[in-house]
């Protein structure tokens, strides 16, 4: 499902999980920069690294992953 799907959704629930879901990735990369860990994410099906100098560039740039 696209996420122009999930927020014409009938179901309340379904059209606010997109954004719990944008909140939960924020989270987690702000605990990656502060505990200076990897993330770990998949991108075209394969398991990609992040590392938390790459998170805290992207931070500084604005961009998110």
């Amino acid at each position: 499902m696209k996420a122009q799907d999930i927020s014409k959704a009938k179901d309340p629930d379904l059209r606010a999980s997109l954004v719990a879901m944008q909140r939960a990735a924020a989270l987690a990369r702000e605990t990656a920069i502060r505990t200076n860990t990897d993330i770990v994410i998949v991108e075209d099906g394969k398991l990609v690294w992040i590392s938390a100098e790459e998170l805290r560039k992207n931070a500084a740039q604005g961009k998110s992953q």
